[in-house]
């Protein structure tokens, strides 16, 4: 449990650290230049290790029995977080529905991922990414209020993101199959 929360904690730290020190974060990229983003990387590199690391070693306490129902729900609501994850990216009319489309879909994938699993570090990880998102969205349209629309792409556009987004979310499929988790229930 103490490597996943401080996976968490240092997810938290590299994310935030730009928005609640903005000075600090500013005198850094003046003296390092262009690596104070390889620093960071590197934080964020370690939180998602140390979370992985404290997810697969740990135990499975239950807290609450999720609906078996759930899992159909859950790969509706997954495949939306793969292709809101890629909409910020998108060249299609979609990316300028959303402000913030990959906070989104990390919170779609977290809501998700809590409709399945009923244990403890489940709920650490998730509950904790989703409230990431959450606080992520609030500070930025509190330091940002103003959002320049981005203008909307072809239709195209949006078309390649699905099928990416396809071929991503049967990638993701095939890796938690492989890691002994199957995510289409029965």
């Amino acid at each position: 449990m103490g490597l996943l929360i401080a996976g968490l904690l240092l997810w938290y730290a590299g994310h935030l650290f730009g928005r609640v020190a903005p000075e600090m974060r500013a005198g850094m990229t003046a003296r390092m230049g262009e690596g104070s983003k390889g620093v960071f990387a590197g934080v964020l590199l370690l939180a998602v290790i140390l979370m992985i690391a404290g997810f697969r070693g740990s135990y499975f306490y239950p807290i609450y029995t999720p609906p078996s129902w759930a899992t159909h729900v859950n790969n509706l609501l997954m495949f939306v977080a793969v292709v809101l994850f890629g909409l910020g990216n998108s060249k299609g009319r979609a990316r300028s529905w959303f402000r913030h489309p990959m906070l989104l879909g990390m919170f779609t994938w977290a809501v998700a991922h809590l409709m399945v699993n009923g244990d403890l570090m489940s709920v650490i990880l998730f509950g904790g990414m989703l409230i990431w998102s959450v606080l992520e969205i609030a500070l930025i349209n509190r330091m940002q209020p103003e959002w320049q629309r981005p203008e909307p792409g072809a239709a195209k556009g949006d078309v390649r993101l699905l099928l990416i987004s396809a071929v991503i979310y049967a990638v993701i499929a095939g890796v938690h199959t492989w890691l002994g988790y199957w995510p289409f229930g029965g």
